[in-house]
């Protein structure tokens, strides 16, 4: 069974807290699913090509149909010609969106939180607060984890802590409900609040 660390004020661990035993029974594809939506949603969607009718020129007929030896044309903006039109290429007007119901979201979210506990890499503290507002103190914070790079979730983000890991470039600062399975999963590690943690882990 996957497991919390539970971290006191001095990011010292305390003890640890069990995951419900149906984390366990979550399936991967789930998280799949999401974050394979996820990506579609944020593309760029700019490659657009011009077809024939979007070119240039060609408003004659190049040469005459036959007697000339050569394949007939109609139009020098044919795709086969240099200057042409594309055929069948990219337009700007693609839609990507791929539908995850709610609660497939969910369960993404709940994968990837207990991929985290399974690797020790789920931390719980009552509060993340940095009273300073200094970067330096957040960078601090992740360095004593010893973690690669780390998501702090809080309840709520005040100006302070917003201003202390703006520029920290080994964590990122979301409130509860940006929370998602696509997020936690691009992370090393995960900071979690213990009011935030019990409200995701609590059963209906």
């Amino acid at each position: 069974m996957s497991k919390a660390v539970i971290l006191d004020n001095n990011l010292k661990k305390s003890s640890d807290m069990k995951l419900p035993k149906s984390f366990d029974d979550i399936s991967s594809h789930n998280l799949y699913l999401y974050v394979k939506s996820y990506q579609a949603a944020i593309r760029a969607n700019t490659a657009n090509t011009k077809t024939r009718s979007d070119v240039s020129g060609g408003g004659k007929k190049p040469f005459a149909q036959k007697g000339g030896g050569r394949a007939r044309a109609g139009s020098t903006r044919n795709p086969v010609w240099v200057g042409g039109g594309v055929a069948h290429g990219p337009k700007a007007n693609r839609n990507y969106f791929q539908k995850v119901n709610k609660k497939q979201k969910k369960l993404a979210l709940l994968f990837a939180i207990n991929e985290k506990a399974k690797n020790e890499k789920l931390y719980v503290i009552d509060s993340v607060n940095i009273e300073s507002g200094k970067t330096k103190d957040a960078a601090k914070l992740i360095k004593e984890l010893g973690v690669r790079d780390a998501l702090i979730v809080k309840e709520m983000v005040d100006e302070k802590n917003f201003l202390a890991f703006r520029n920290e470039a080994n964590s990122y600062l979301i409130e509860a409900n940006e929370l998602n399975g696509y997020t936690v999963s691009s992370f090393d590690a995960i900071v979690i609040e213990k009011s935030v943690f019990e409200a995701l882990i609590k059963e209906d």
